[in-house]
């Protein structure tokens, strides 16, 4: 299994031979608005280039969205897009994403096995409370096969208990955690931050984490720097790993 960070939650997973682009966001730096009620309104979205040519980001098997905010789900990837590649998603997205003239969309209640891969579809919550119920529903999947690694892509939720019990339920030895705990100006942080990170590293030793979904969108406060800081002090050089734009992590 190979993991690419393309830029902010865009990454392109090589798994079971099968190049599967996850939450394609492909707008040119500076050319979207800021998150409204939210830090850094001088700053235009998304605030990285992209590390790919949008021609070799379309060149893939199949994409996974895990929810249709347009920093997951965005205009020009809904443009560039081949509309007869499979789309996995979840239920609540599926109209959207087929309006959008997807034709071979896949909304996952449960399971579903596609080319010898497993996808289970998990909870997620983007943030807490009542915050968390406007932001709408969110998921993340678990993807196994054999010959490979479990992999558990969490999407933006914060960590909470479901979370946990996924890791003691399907024991993913790879996580990709969106982090960069984004937050508007009321309110808790509505994706993971260094505490999430934390409970989950302190948690599950085993697991490998992959932090991304940072330093890319206005409203993500968690740099890399911070995270790279976090990760020497407490000793998880090893485990907690901070990709840079473009490069390509081996598994």
């Amino acid at each position: 299994m190979n993991i690419q960070l393309i830029r902010h939650a865009t990454h392109i997973i090589t798994f079971q031979g099968k190049k599967i682009l996850l939450d394609p966001m492909f707008s040119e730096k500076d050319t979207l608005a800021p998150v409204p009620n939210a830090p850094n309104q001088h700053l235009n979205n998304p605030l990285s280039e992209l590390t790919i040519e949008k021609g070799k980001l379309t060149q893939v098997d199949a994409i996974i969205v895990t929810h249709t905010h347009r920093d997951h789900f965005d205009d020009e990837a809904i443009l560039q897009l081949a509309k007869n590649l499979p789309l996995f998603c979840q239920p609540e997205d599926e109209e959207y994403i087929k309006d959008k003239g997807f034709k071979h969309v896949v909304a996952i209640d449960q399971e579903y096995i596609w080319e010898g891969i497993k996808f289970i579809r998990t909870p997620g919550k983007h943030g807490k409370g009542e915050l968390a119920e406007k932001m709408g529903p969110v998921s993340g999947f678990i993807l196994k096969a054999e010959q490979e690694p479990v992999l558990y892509i969490i999407g933006d939720s914060v960590w909470y208990s479901e979370i946990e019990d996924i890791f003691r339920k399907y024991a993913p030895q790879i996580a990709v955690a969106f982090a960069g705990e984004a937050r508007f100006l009321v309110g808790e942080p509505i994706t993971m931050g260094l505490k999430d990170i934390d409970s989950m590293a302190a948690s599950f030793p085993e697991a490998t984490i992959i932090v991304s979904h940072m330093e890319s969108w206005n409203h993500c406060l968690l740099t890399r720097d911070e995270v790279l800081a976090y990760r020497k002090e407490n000793g998880y050089e090893s485990r907690i790993l901070v990709p840079e734009n473009g490069e390509i992590l081996v598994f």
